[in-house]
């Protein structure tokens, strides 16, 4: 048992997280910006304030999950950021359909957004920093400096999901550590007789291809709803599409 406790990785500590800073400002942000410019009456209302509060809330429960799942805690940022997609589009079709202004990335007001976090990269928690653009009568202004806080959320987090997709292929998690020992005991277990010449062409040790006989490699899903989730591919990919799971 104390062997398994040592085996967890460091885990929580969002609150430190850059990805984590921002969108706590841009679910904040976006809760105060549907109060104030649109219909409380609508579904567009909720779904842009669940979007931001799904952003901000699985960045944290994937830092929770992190000590027993890479997996999961890959998983659950890879949904974190397809919900900011998602309110990304929601400010757009705003701007858009209201036929108000959308502030290029060179832009002078988005030049001084994006400055605010290269100021202050180490806390960017504090909401006041941006109050001059998110407190703003016009909901234009306060829309792009959301879709600004937004873009830089997204680059974090690609970073983010980049050092945990080489993390999990090198380490995995304390869940994903166990199961790899259970399968290689059970390889043990099932290991063949030296002597025994039989042909052992078909068995799955060998993970050759079904389809084309290619050696099969170990995958890690990186879109779908399957993200994060390890599958045998054929090495002959993209000329054979051949998956096998990982059992």
């Amino acid at each position: 048992m104390n062997t398994h406790s040592s085996a967890l990785r460091p885990h929580g500590g969002y609150r430190r997280l850059r990805s984590f800073q921002v969108t706590e400002i841009i679910y904040d942000g976006t809760v105060s910006f549907c109060d104030r410019f649109v219909n409380k009456r609508s579904r567009t209302h909720d779904q842009m304030v669940q979007a931001a509060r799904s952003g901000r809330q699985n960045i944290a429960e994937g830092s929770r999950a992190s000590a027993t799942s890479s997996q999961t805690e890959l998983r659950l940022v890879n949904v974190a950021r397809a919900s900011l997609d998602e309110l990304l589009l929601d400010y757009e079709d705003f701007l858009r359909q209201r036929g108000l202004p959308a502030w290029g990335k060179d832009d002078p007001q988005a030049r001084e957004v994006r400055r605010v976090g290269q100021d202050h990269p180490t806390d960017q928690s504090d909401t006041k920093s941006y109050s001059s653009w998110l407190d703003h009568a016009d909901p234009a202004v306060v829309a792009n400096t959301l879709i600004c806080l937004i873009h830089q959320a997204n680059y974090l987090l690609d970073r983010q999901i980049n050092g945990l997709e080489k993390q999990f292929i090198q380490e995995g998690g304390y869940s994903e550590r166990l199961h790899a020992a259970r399968l290689e005991e059970r390889r043990k277990q099932t290991r063949p007789n030296p002597t025994d010449q039989s042909d052992r062409t078909n068995r799955p040790d060998n993970r050759r291809c079904q389809a084309c006989g290619k050696p099969m490699v170990v995958r890690t899903a990186r879109q779908g709803p399957n993200t994060g989730a390890q599958f045998w591919g054929c090495s002959g990919y993209p000329d054979c599409k051949s998956t096998l799971p990982v059992t």
